[in-house]
This record gives C-alpha cells, structure tokens and sequence, in this order.
C-alpha cells in the first residue's frame, strides 16, 4: 500500500514530505527556542525570491509585531507561527513551492477566525503592501484572541 502512495505523489510533493520529515526532526531538537525557530524561517526566506520573499518576509515582521506568543518555525519549508501547543495557526506558501500562479496565507484550525457556519482560511495574496498588511494584521490578531 505505501508503494501505491509514493507512486501517486508528484516529485515536488515527496521532497514537501522529506522537507517536513526533516523539520519535525530539527523542531524535536531545537524544543521551544524562539532562536532557532527565527533562524529556520530566516533559512526558508533566503531561498525564495521575489514576491514570495516579500510576502514570507512581511508575514514574519507583522506576527513578530501582533501576535509575538507565536513560536517561529517552518511547516514544509514554510514560513510558519505555532502557538504554545506546537500548532501552526498561520503559514505562506509561496507560489513557487508547488510552482502555482499565486501564494497563500493560510489560517489553520488553532487560529480565531470563526465566524458563524462558514469563514475563509486561505487567501490569495498577489502583493504586499499597507493595505494588505493592515488586512493581515487584523487577521493575526482576531486568530490568536
């Protein structure tokens, strides 16, 4: 069964599960240090360009900034926050990750943002700038209250 799975995953797709195996090990080690963590995502950011960069290096400043309770780290080679219990509740993932025409920034289930039966989790983003920051500062802020 495991042979049939590897066979259904694109290249890309195994070396985000290798990537992510390699994360988990290195998160295992480096406990709840906040300094490894910013170094992580700092080594994830360095490898991206362009919009991507932009995007991973704002979402870094803004939570840095609301929602400093969050622990830094990577989530398949992702620029990610956790909250106290390991969990991620906010990540970007780039375009050029799974090569699609846009990023993400994506809430996961820890995150604050319910709003009756149904809400959104996952935005498009194709810029960076004040507005969409503020936009994203709100969002921060509202997942983590």
């Amino acid at each position: 069964m495991a042979g049939k799975a590897s066979e259904t995953l694109s290249d890309i797709e195994r070396a985000a599960v290798k990537q992510r195996a390699k994360e988990l090990r290195e998160q295992a080690k480096a406990g709840k240090n906040r300094e490894a963590g910013l170094k992580q995502i700092q080594e994830a950011i360095d490898k991206l360009d362009g919009l991507d960069k932009q995007i991973s290096t704002g979402l870094r400043d803004l939570v840095l900034d609301v929602a400093p309770e969050l622990m830094p780290r990577t989530f398949y080679g992702f620029v990610a926050f956790a909250n106290a219990d390991g969990k991620v509740v906010v990540f970007h993932q780039p375009a050029s990750k799974f090569k699609t025409r846009y990023g993400t920034i994506s809430f996961d289930d820890p995150a604050h943002l319910d709003d009756g039966d149904v809400w959104p989790v996952s935005f498009a983003v194709l810029a960076w700038n004040a507005d969409i920051e503020a936009k994203f500062r709100e969002l921060v802020k509202a997942a983590v209250s």
